[in-house]
């Protein structure tokens, strides 16, 4: 009987990793690689990313709160109003709903985040940012970092789903799945409201 048992138990955790149902199906046999298999993930948490220190971070550590996760550049024109905004939002929110706000600098956009980690963690330091600050990527091209490749292909952009300037912001809910994208120019302040609904 415990033998049944057993094999009926691996053949449904066979079934559900097979059909993409667990999440942690990949974690659990060591063969989940985000450069190779990043179109597998089922949640944001199967990713790891450089912090703006080097230090390499597991995004598991987010599991159950809701993220926003954007693009930044400390040299654009809507660097000033997006990192008082979001500085806004983290401090309202943080502590009493559990968001937290990832930030991933990139010089992709005219070369508007061109300075060192270093460079780029004085700056924002400027604006009291105490949210999570990564290390630079790229989040277009085949070079981009396979986190923003699978957020453009689970919230895809008006026309095309490449990420069209800085400040491209997603909404992560409590389960690790990308449920919203905004546009550079939408202000942070301005979709308080969809936040709250993932709280």
């Amino acid at each position: 009987l415990a033998i049944i048992f057993l094999s009926l138990s691996v053949f449904v955790s066979g079934e559900m990793c097979e059909n993409g149902k667990d999440d942690h199906c990949m974690a659990q046999d060591g063969a989940f690689n985000q450069d190779t298999d990043w179109q597998k993930a089922q949640t944001v948490y199967q990713f790891h990313a450089r912090d703006i220190h080097g230090n390499d971070v597991s995004l598991d550590k987010y599991r159950g709160h809701v993220l926003i996760i954007v693009n930044v550049a400390s040299e654009c024109g809507l660097t000033d109003v997006n990192y008082k905004q979001l500085v806004q939002l983290h401090e309202k929110y943080a502590d009493s709903k559990g968001l937290r706000i990832l930030a991933f600098p990139s010089n992709q956009f005219a070369s508007q985040e061109p300075g060192t980690a270093e460079q780029i963690l004085q700056f924002a330091k400027k604006y009291n940012v105490k949210f999570d600050l990564f290390d630079k990527v790229d989040v277009n091209g085949a070079g981009a970092h396979p986190l923003w490749k699978w957020l453009k292909e689970k919230q895809e952009g008006l026309i095309t789903d490449d990420i069209k300037w800085n400040f491209t912001k997603f909404i992560i809910n409590k389960e690790g799945k990308a449920v919203e994208r905004y546009a550079p120019t939408t202000r942070p302040l301005s979709f308080e409201g969809d936040l709250l609904k993932y709280f």
